[in-house]
């Protein structure tokens, strides 16, 4: 199968902060609107997590329990929404990438009330995420 016919379009794009409540109300004050919070245990402490719609578009705001560093710039990836993670992952490689950042692919059950993901990069490092809600 084609891999664009596989996507549904942008999930999100990441944007690391250094205080979750403070890009909350900056994003709600220009218009946005916070759709749902969640965090995720890490052995440092948990990393915050917000999805907020903005401009037609989601953010999706992560504060990091070790500040994450910001030397050129604070977006760490974009999510591509696809109905089949497994699917759109096996298309990507049968066009050659191979560039996973996992052997497979994740699933957080209760993150959002569900979701399945899948990292790889690109040929510059970014990081591109294949993203289905559950």
């Amino acid at each position: 199968m084609n891999c664009k016919e596989l996507y549904e379009g942008l999930g999100h794009i990441a944007v690391h902060t250094r205080d979750m409540e403070e890009s909350i109300r900056f994003y709600e004050r220009i218009g946005g609107t916070l759709q749902k919070k969640d965090a995720i245990p890490t052995p440092d402490g948990d990393k915050l997590l917000a999805l907020v719609d903005f401009a037609g578009a989601t953010l999706e705001l992560i504060q990091s329990p070790v500040p994450a560093p910001m030397t050129e710039g604070n977006i760490p990836h974009i999510a591509v929404y696809v109905r089949d993670v497994d699917a759109a992952a096996a298309a990507l490689r049968e066009v050659g990438v191979d560039t996973f950042m996992t052997e497979e692919k994740v699933v957080l059950p209760n993150l959002f009330g569900g979701l399945e993901n899948w990292f790889f990069t690109g040929p510059s490092g970014e990081q591109i995420e294949l993203l289905h809600m559950l």
